[in-house]
């Protein structure tokens, strides 16, 4: 088959279109025909081996895993040892080790039958996105009626945050840049601030809920955002620290929770086929779509990573196996 493959941590000049042997499914494993491959912003970290305290789960030297994408939608082409429940031609997505290939494994515990209403693009766009958002928001205990606060809301991450917000019934805020406001206002936001000219101390409002997905505000900023027993949820932090990239920032959330009034989360979201069933259930009832900018043929993956990690992309980006039809906007 052909896959996209890295010998070692660097930028995107360093993926090569190759030659590889086809995998096999092990126990509790199927092998999917990738129609589409998602690409979060954690594609750019397992390619780079940054920040450098993420090697410890990446590889210590070189990248364990050869082939970088996680997020993956496609047909079933053979099942391994063991398991029950999908068959050769189900169509599924979820979440493999190496998914910017023709071909990826994927254990089921990871995996979950596609959406009829989604086309393979847009269910590889789901995975590691929604599922992070959906952790999120059960994390900081949104429900209807919550006023909720979504920091980074036109990215991947934050597009699926702010629908979901919505379809428990919350009254959603979100914060982007100028350029995706009109995306983020069509998801659903009650209001969209444009972070370039208002600044999160002049919104005039509390919130139950903020979901901190981009930047990196000092955490005594974001808690003066909240009602008395609001929660934070820090998502994520971008940060251009070489040793911790900004994960400081979340350990020091979490550990101070317990001794103020605020809930302090530091997210450490899980990749769970149960949970990708659950948002499919939304998807099929209609409350949720993947918001996806374009697609990359997969031998030009290397651009997709350096566009979501440059912080261009509206909603998601995928990757599409070469001979596949891919059309880009």
């Amino acid at each position: 088959m052909r896959a996209i493959v890295q010998h070692h941590y660097g930028t995107s000049a360093q993926l090569r279109l190759d030659d590889v042997p086809d995998p096999v499914p092990g126990e509790g494993e199927v092998l999917v025909r990738v129609g589409a491959a998602g690409v979060d912003r954690g594609t750019w970290h397992a390619m780079t081996g940054l920040p450098l305290v993420a090697r410890l789960g990446l590889g210590l030297r070189r990248p364990r895993d050869r082939t970088p994408g996680r997020d993956v939608a496609g047909t079933v082409e053979a099942v391994g040892p063991g398991v029950t429940g999908y068959a050769v031609g189900d169509a599924v997505y979820g979440t493999a080790r190496g998914s910017f290939a023709e071909l990826a494994l994927v254990p089921t515990t990871r995996l979950a039958r596609r959406p009829a209403a989604l086309s393979v693009e847009e269910a590889a766009a789901v995975p590691v996105s929604g599922l992070t958002a959906l952790q999120a928001l059960r994390a900081a205990r949104v429900g209807a009626g919550d006023r909720v606060l979504v920091i980074g809301a036109s990215g991947g991450v934050g597009s699926f945050a702010v629908q979901l917000a919505v379809d428990l019934g919350a009254h959603v805020t979100a914060v982007c840049g100028p350029a995706k406001a009109d995306l983020v206002r069509s998801l659903g936001a009650e209001r969209v601030v444009d972070h370039t000219t208002t600044s999160l101390d002049g919104l005039g409002e509390r919130f139950d809920a903020v979901l901190d997905i981009a930047g990196h505000r000092p955490v005594r900023l974001l808690r003066r955002l909240l009602t008395e027993r609001g929660t934070l949820v820090v998502v994520g932090s971008e940060h251009r620290g070489r040793w911790l990239g900004g994960l400081q920032r979340s350990v020091g959330a979490a550990l101070l929770s317990p001794f103020v009034r605020h809930r302090l989360v530091m997210l450490v979201a899980t990749e769970d086929g149960a949970d990708l069933a659950a948002l499919t259930d939304v998807i099929e009832r209609g409350g949720l779509r993947p918001a996806v900018e374009r697609s990359f043929a997969l031998s030009d993956a290397g651009a997709a990573v350096d566009h979501v990690a440059a912080g261009r992309a509206r909603g998601k980006v995928v990757v599409v196996p070469d001979g596949t039809d891919h059309p880009t906007t």
